[in-house]
């Protein structure tokens, strides 16, 4: 059985608050059932028996009902099913039949002060309650509106002298229209913040295919241009070769050269496209994790090192703020980099956060193996995995070529061999 930690720690952000608002509104129900049926169960000896039992029944039948109400209705604002009118009629019916109650026996009951702060609470609580869940089952202000006046001149006991008459409309207004304004706004705010997460990921994607056009526009750049230039050099060697003219012969051979220069421009292409510059990366996952909401520090120095080792690191920082945005709930990221010295020279890399599951589990994630095959390239190895107390560290370390060549002992100094058995976890 998972703990509770890692239930909650695996849920999204949007997930979370509406857990949070789901629970919120449950709570309601338990309030007024202690609130209410406490105080009446408490005077269960000088108000009777059986009013006792009908006022406690009334209560928890009330409070039952917002409870199941509250749950289709957040279903129905989340699109999970139909808008659940039976029940904001039967709750609204039972509202009227609590406080019609309440204010009967008000008037009509036994006598005493026990009977009458028992009502009381019906009277200033339960219609509040009552029009703050039926709040959720409907959208028009006006209604809401409606609602809270409803449950004002419902509980007005008239019987009762004209300043009580008006505490008890002045109390049941203000909370009901509060419970009920309250919902609405709660609702708005989990529709806002599942517009925001929408918001978020189409970005993403929309980054990624800008990406992607930038990258097919510089291909048909340097495609188009030669291909075109190609097609004219080959149909003009074709007819000279037609008319047996030698001059066919080097138009072939400006063809050859033609194909072996876009050739070569492809491979600019594709290499730009895929190398990284560390610093840029450093400065654009921090802006990235700030953007987030997430404390980002990058500690080391940045520069002097090898373009082929910022390259592969840039990857590395890349991935790995990839990584911190989009698993887990992080609230602060560390970078550092820092060089060891021995008998071979290495640059580390670490990337350390928050807000990773207890119960990730383990697996190959496609970036980190991707990570680890462009390190093996330069003798370079990765490190990735849970830290403990819901922290995820990543290493890499990339040797740095020896300036002064072969070693003494006539042996070259050889990097590292990449590591072998490492667990490799997405956070």
């Amino acid at each position: 059985m998972s703990r509770p930690g890692g239930w909650w720690g695996r849920k999204s952000t949007p997930a979370k608050f509406e857990t949070y608002t789901r629970w919120s509104f449950h709570s309601f129900p338990l309030i007024e059932f202690v609130t209410v049926g406490g105080p009446v169960l408490g005077r269960a000896g000088k108000i009777g028996p059986g009013l006792t039992a009908l006022l406690v029944f009334l209560v928890t039948l009330h409070c039952v009902l917002c409870a199941v109400s509250a749950s289709h209705a957040l279903d129905w604002l989340r699109g999970q099913r139909e808008q659940p009118r039976r029940l904001v009629w039967a709750l609204g019916g039972l509202t009227a039949v609590v406080a019609g109650s309440a204010v009967a026996i008000a008037e009509h009951g036994p006598a005493g002060r026990d009977v009458d702060e028992a009502v009381a609470g019906i009277l200033l609580i339960a219609p509040a309650f009552g029009a703050g869940i039926v709040a959720l089952g409907v959208r028009n202000r006006l209604r809401v509106l409606a609602l809270a006046a409803g449950a004002t001149l419902g509980s007005l006991p008239f019987g009762m002298p004209a300043p009580a008459t008006l505490t008890v409309a002045a109390v049941v207004l203000f909370g009901g229209g509060f419970v009920a304004f309250t919902s609405v706004f709660s609702v708005r705010l989990l529709n806002a913040v599942y517009e925001l997460d929408e918001a978020r990921e189409t970005r993403t994607r929309l980054a990624v295919a800008e990406e992607r056009l930038r990258f097919g526009r510089d291909l048909h750049d340097v495609m188009g241009r030669n291909l075109a230039v190609i097609a004219l050099k080959s149909e003009l060697a074709v007819q000279l070769a037609q008319r047996e003219r030698p001059e066919a012969v080097a138009q072939m051979v400006e063809v050859q050269r033609l194909a072996h220069e876009a050739q070569r421009e492809v491979r600019e292409v594709v290499r730009g496209y895929r190398e990284a510059d560390l610093s840029n990366e450093l400065a654009g996952a921090k802006g990235v994790l700030d953007a987030a909401g997430i404390d980002c520090t990058v500690t080391g120095p940045t520069t002097g090192l090898p373009a082929q080792v910022q390259s592969a690191l840039g990857w590395v920082v890349r991935e790995a703020a990839t990584n911190v945005l989009r698993h887990g709930n992080a609230r602060w990221c560390a970078v550092g980099i820092r060089v060891l010295k021995g008998r071979t020279v290495l640059t580390v890399l670490t990337v350390e956060n928050d807000g990773v599951p207890e119960n990730g589990g383990s697996g190959q994630g496609s970036g980190l193996v991707g990570l680890r095959e462009r390190l093996a390239e330069i003798g370079g190895s990765l490190r990735a995995g849970p830290a403990g107390d819901g922290r995820f560290l990543l290493t890499a370390e990339v040797p740095l070529p020896s300036p002064s060549g072969p070693s003494p002992s006539g042996e070259s100094t050889a990097s590292p061999a990449p590591r072998t058995n490492v667990s490799e976890v997405t956070p």
